[in-house]
């Protein structure tokens, strides 16, 4: 079974590695992460609870709403079972479809909420994200709507998405806020470099690495650039275009080659390095096959050597490109 940690001070106790559900739906006409089925889907979520990992994350973007209803049908009969992060604040309307707005409003907290509680076949969620900030909304306002949903019992603890130093402190002086959820890999060490992780320390705060793959890079099925699906929203992303994606490739190997000599994967060793730092990734998959791969890499031991020859090839400050297309590096950090 997995080792369990406590993601902040504020009482939450999940698995050192938990299971991002995006990818286990498409989202609009695109395949975020390549075609989606949910038999499998479901097979997966099921056997990661097999395994010991049943802290799950979701979000009402993913779909949009798709990825709820899934998740609700995969742990029907065993919600108690399971931990269960959803976020909100990319705006659904009643149509179910994003307006393209950012929505952190109480009216639209209350709303978002009630949607995702039917939407999860629950009476509440064990922890809710602002998926990102509304420049808007002062963040005092979101959080106090959050802290009410925990005050009725339909939230268990709150955090925050993709946020800085000085919002996550207005946050959690508000409320406490038990999670931060930054992408955080080797090959993207942003939420390290800005001083946030030393913010988190500090306020004793959990920090949930999305990504810790580096969406998807650092598992080496892509070659060259045009080996990714047109579908696929890698396609748009500098780390994949160009001279870039070579240059991660150079990077690639050489991690490639800690790997092998200490008889891992690549993902393996990458998923046991955010560990090892003392956070809780949450790699995503839809195949069993991966699942088993990753829950594997919970028991890893990193040496204090293993780190430091890791960060010595990627350093914090490497250049491996921007992790999102221009608009969403406008959403990130605030």
């Amino acid at each position: 079974m997995i080792k369990q940690v406590k993601l902040g001070s504020q009482g939450l106790t999940v698995p050192t590695i938990g299971l991002g559900c995006m990818g286990m739906t498409t989202f609009g006409q695109n395949d975020t992460y390549g075609k989606a089925d949910e038999k499998e889907s479901i097979a997966t979520i099921h056997r990661s609870f097999e395994l010991g990992g049943n802290f799950l994350d979701t979000a009402d973007l993913y779909g949009p709403l798709k990825n709820e209803r899934l998740i609700a049908k995969a742990i029907q009969g065993n919600r108690d079972k399971y931990i269960i992060a959803s976020k909100f604040g990319y705006e659904v309307d009643d149509q179910e479809q994003l307006t393209g707005a950012i929505n952190g409003s109480k009216n639209y907290v209350k709303k978002a909420v009630e949607r995702s509680l039917k939407n999860l076949n629950t009476d509440y969620i064990d922890l809710y994200y602002l998926h990102r900030l509304d420049t808007n909304t002062p963040i005092e306002e979101t959080v106090a709507a959050m802290a009410e949903l925990v005050t009725e019992g339909k939230v268990r603890y709150i955090g925050l998405s993709e946020v800085g130093s000085n919002t996550i402190r207005k946050a959690h002086a508000i409320h406490p806020l038990t999670a931060i959820q930054t992408e955080y890999s080797l090959f993207e060490r942003e939420v390290e470099r800005l001083g946030i992780l030393n913010t988190l320390n500090e306020l004793g705060i959990g920090f949930v690495a999305y990504s810790p793959l580096g969406r998807g890079f650092v598992s080496g099925d892509f070659k060259k650039p045009e080996d990714i699906p047109e579908t696929d929203f890698r396609r748009y992303l500098p780390r994949f275009q160009g001279e870039q994606f070579y240059k991660n490739i150079d990077l690639l190997a050489k991690i490639e080659a800690v790997a092998k000599a200490k008889q891992v994967t690549t993902s393996q060793l990458t998923i046991a390095w955010v560990i090892a730092k003392g956070y809780v990734p949450i790699p995503g998959t839809k195949r069993v096959k991966y699942i088993e791969q990753n829950i594997a890499a919970a028991n890893i031991t990193l040496t204090a050597e293993d780190l430091s020859l890791l960060e010595s090839i990627i350093p914090i400050d490497a250049e491996t490109g921007a992790r999102m297309h221009e608009q969403g590096m406008q959403q990130v950090n605030l």
